[in-house]
């Protein structure tokens, strides 16, 4: 990697990068769009628990005033969820729809204080108040007002709900037919808010891999996150915004290597994620030439010219995918962090 700009032209370096990454590098990346994370919430039978008791205290879905909703909620607090999965909205966005309901004293509903209700968590009756008034608003369109134009729609213009509780009932008595199920899928549905639900937990999946890797060899390392970004700046001269996923270093607490992790599921993301790279580079010369490594995931990478080619260009080659990992404990200064005695 190192001999390429000698034996090869400038004009060259992109196409030979490229050609490398397609041999090499390209047969290691692997898709993980078709997976998601899980969670016992979302298991089924439980769903259908909550579902039919939010059906049964409310008659069907017939008696739906603000105060059958805080009956409804104040016997069975989980079924908090169905209604707000009846409306359309995220945990996060029914909490803040409650900021819009509330009176001059009282305070709006956080996400936590959500999530707990839907827990099963009882709840005072003024706050069953705040999440039936929003329930009941949203669904008479009293709350947000009317599609704003015909390219803006409500969450609840949908054929569900477009109607209301009336549209609710129709199904609850007859079913959703698949035709109208496979077309919410289409434009949203139970995955999207899965994936949505769980962002931050596919976001860690590199991060973790490479955690665990150092973990076992015993390499001081720092995983950088929001909360410790000026200290590690001060504490190893890192001057480069964000700092990089991890920091390594030596017993005697020196600055060995930098690593970055980076996802992407399409060519144009993975584009512009390799300008990363070039910074980091920069900052490892700057550093006296510290090695940078980089481990990617996502078909994204798959695009060679002008991704995952600059990549493999600005770290030397030490790039890696998670099915790939255990190769980098094999490349220096990791073998000799690795022999680190605390």
């Amino acid at each position: 990697m190192r001999l390429i700009p000698e034996q090869f032209g400038t004009a060259s370096h992109q196409e030979v990068y490229s050609a490398i990454a397609r041999a090499v590098y390209v047969p290691s990346l692997a898709p993980d769009f078709a997976y998601v994370h899980w969670h016992q919430d979302y298991e089924l039978p439980l769903a259908q628990q909550t579902y039919e008791q939010a059906y049964e205290l409310t008659d069907g879905f017939s008696r739906v005033g603000v105060d059958d909703l805080v009956r409804a909620m104040t016997e069975a607090p989980a079924t908090l969820r169905v209604f707000r999965l009846i409306l359309g909205f995220t945990a996060q966005e029914f909490a803040a729809a409650t900021a819009l309901v509330v009176d001059a004293v009282a305070r709006p509903l956080t996400t936590a204080r959500i999530r707990g209700i839907e827990s099963g968590s009882p709840a005072k009756p003024k706050i069953l108040q705040q999440c039936a008034a929003v329930i009941d608003q949203t669904m008479r369109k009293t709350l947000f007002g009317s599609s704003p134009s015909s390219e803006i729609r409500l969450k609840t213009d949908k054929p569900d709900t477009i109607d209301g509780w009336a549209s609710v009932q129709k199904y609850a008595a007859g079913g959703v037919p698949l035709a109208l199920f496979l077309h919410q899928r289409q434009y949203g549905g139970a995955f999207r808010q899965l994936l949505d639900a769980t962002s931050s937990k596919r976001g860690d999946v590199i991060e973790d891999a490479v955690q665990e890797l150092l973990e076992n060899l015993q390499i001081p390392f720092v995983r950088t996150g929001s909360h410790n970004q000026e200290e590690i700046a001060t504490r190893f001269g890192l001057t480069v915004k964000p700092a990089p996923d991890f920091v390594m270093f030596d017993a005697k607490g020196v600055l060995r290597a930098i690593l970055e992790c980076k996802g992407a599921n399409d060519g144009g993301t993975a584009r512009d994620k390799a300008a990363r790279f070039r910074s980091l580079r920069e900052e490892t010369k700057r550093l006296g030439g510290i090695p940078l490594f980089a481990v990617l995931a996502g078909l994204g990478w798959t695009r060679t010219a002008d991704a995952l080619g600059p990549v493999i260009r600005d770290t030397d080659g030490r790039t890696f995918t998670i099915p790939t990992l255990p190769q980098m404990a094999t490349v220096q200064p990791l073998p000799t962090l690795a022999q680190t005695q605390f």
